[in-house]
C-alpha cells in the first residue's frame, strides 16, 4: 500500500520538518494546522491589532484561517471538508471555544468527530488554535455519522463509520444538560473516587457508542487520554483494566484544562469495524523495549495499518534510564532532550516493525512536548530519523507520567 506526500498550494509549507498531508490507505493525514505562514510567523490575516482586541475574536479569526486553508486543501487533494471523518482541536485558551465552535459550525454541515483539549503551548508564538484533521479521499465510500442517545455538547459527530474504521470523539464525564454529569459528582461522599466515577461513567458511554456503531470495547485499536490531574492515574488504569480486558495502545498526557469545567478526563478512541476483514493483532512487546507498567498494548495492527502506544523516555524500573539522561556530574555535557527522543524513537522503530511497519512508513505523528524551549533540539534528532517528513502535530502538555520525562511520541504507521 502506497503512501503518497502531498504538497498542496493551499497549505504554506510547515517550518517545522513535517509533510503538510499524506494520502494513505484511502485516507488523508494533514499534520496539525495553525494560522501561520511558511516563515513560521502568525499570519498576517489571523493577527488582531490592539486597537481592535475589544471588537474581534482572535480565537474565531485563527479558526477561520485555519478551516479555510483546510476546505481549500482538501478541494486540492481531491476530497472535500465533509469527508473529513476526524479532527482533533488544541487550544491554548478554552476561552476561544465558543467562538471557535461558532466558525466550525459555519464549515460543517455534517460534523466529524472531534476531541478538543487545552494545551500549554503551540509552536508558533501567538497561535492559540491547531486543528489535525483526517479525511476519506475522494474516491469510495463516504463518511457515515453515528446517531446515539446521548450526542455530544458541541458540534461533532460522536462516531463516524469510515472504511474498516470507527473514529470517535473525545468523551467525558459529561451529560446534555447539567455539564459534568450529577452521577460523578461526589458531593461531600469522601469515600468516592471521582475520577474512577468519571472514567467509568465516560467508558460506558463510549462502549454503548462502539456498539451503535457497529464495533465494542474488544475492537479499539487506539486510544488518547487526556488528564487534569495526573495523579489520577493509578485510578483511572485500574478502571481501565475493567473495561479492557485486552487493552489497546494507549497515550496519556497532562492538559490544563477541558471544555466542561471539573471534568478530570478526556478519552479519544478509534476502533475497527466488528465486520472488518482484517482481525484486531495484539503486538508483543519486542526485545529490548521496555515492558509497559500500565495497562496498555505497546503496539495493535489491523490490516495494513499499525497503531502505536505513546512512547515516553523510561525503562519502567528505574525511571529515566541512564542512556536517555544528562548525569547530574556533568550537566553541560549533552542535552536532555536529544538523549530522550533517540531513546523514544529507539523503542518506537522495533515496535513499528513488529507489525510489518518502519518510521518511514509513518502516516501520522503526534508529539507532546513539556517545554517548547526543547523544540529546536528535538527537531534536529526528528531530521536523523525521518529523512522524509511525515504529517506530525506538536503541543504542549503540562505533564507525562514518569518524572523527567520531557517528551511522549505517539505514530501510526502503514505496514509494507
Amino acid at each position: 500500500m502506497t503512501i503518497a506526500r502531498l504538497d498542496l498550494a493551499a497549505l504554506p509549507r510547515p517550518p517545522l520538518h513535517q509533510a503538510p498531508a499524506v494520502r494513505a490507505g484511502g485516507f488523508l493525514f494533514f499534520s496539525g494546522l495553525m494560522a501561520a505562514e511558511a516563515d513560521g510567523r502568525l499570519a498576517e490575516g489571523a493577527r488582531v491589532p490592539d486597537g481592535l482586541r475589544s471588537y474581534v475574536a482572535p480565537g474565531k479569526r485563527q479558526a477561520r484561517l485555519v478551516l479555510d486553508r483546510l476546505r481549500q486543501a482538501c478541494a486540492e487533494a481531491g476530497t472535500s471538508l465533509d469527508r473529513v471523518v476526524k479532527a482533533q482541536v488544541f487550544l491554548t485558551d478554552l476561552g476561544d471555544l465558543p467562538d471557535v465552535e461558532e466558525v466550525w459550525r459555519e464549515a460543517f454541515a455534517v460534523p466529524p468527530a472531534r476531541t478538543v483539549v487545552a494545551t500549554r503551548d503551540l509552536p508558533i508564538e501567538g497561535a492559540r488554535v491547531l486543528v489535525e484533521a483526517i479525511a476519506l479521499d475522494g474516491a469510495g465510500t463516504r463518511p457515515e455519522p453515528v446517531a446515539v442517545d446521548e450526542p455530544p455538547l458541541d458540534h461533532a459527530s460522536a462516531a463516524v463509520r469510515a472504511g474498516p474504521f470507527v473514529f470517535l470523539s473525545g468523551r467525558a464525564a459529561t451529560d446534555a444538560r447539567t455539564g459534568l454529569a450529577p452521577e460523578v459528582r461526589p458531593a461531600g461522599r469522601r469515600w468516592l473516587s471521582p475520577i474512577k466515577l468519571e472514567a467509568a461513567y465516560a467508558l460506558e458511554r463510549l462502549a454503548r457508542t462502539l456498539v451503535a456503531a457497529g464495533s465494542s470495547p474488544a475492537h479499539v485499536v487506539k486510544a488518547q487520554v487526556f488528564l487534569r490531574d495526573l495523579r489520577d492515574f493509578p485510578a483511572f488504569d485500574e478502571v481501565w483494566r475493567e473495561c479492557f480486558p485486552a487493552p489497546p495502545p494507549r497515550t496519556t498526557v497532562g492538559v490544563p484544562a477541558l471544555p466542561v469545567p471539573d471534568a478530570r478526563v478526556a478519552i479519544d478512541l478509534t476502533a475497527v469495524r466488528a465486520d472488518s476483514p482484517w482481525p484486531r493483532e495484539v503486538l508483543d512487546v519486542p526485545p529490548g523495549v521496555p515492558a509497559p507498567l500500565a495497562h496498555y498494548a505497546v503496539g495493535v495492527r489491523v490490516g495494513p495499518w499499525v497503531f502505536a502506544a505513546g512512547q515516553i523516555a523510561s525503562d519502567y524500573r528505574t525511571g529515566v534510564p541512564p542512556e536517555a539522561r544528562v548525569p547530574d556530574a556533568f550537566p553541560y555535557y549533552g542535552i536532555a532532550i536529544k538523549r530522550q527522543a533517540r531513546y523514544v524513537l529507539g523503542n518506537l522503530r522495533p515496535v513499528l516493525a513488529a507489525g510489518g511497519a518502519s518510521l518511514a512508513r509513518t502516516v501520522r505523528a503526534q508529539v507532546f512536548l513539556e517545554d517548547f524551549a526543547d523544540l529546536p533540539a528535538l527537531e534536529e534528532v526528528w531530521r536523523e530519523h525521518f529523512p522524509d517528513p511525515v504529517p506530525r502535530t506538536v503541543v504542549g502538555t503540562t505533564g507525562l507520567l514518569v518524572p523527567g520525562t520531557r517528551v511522549e511520541i505517539d505514530l501510526t504507521a502503514l505496514a509494507g
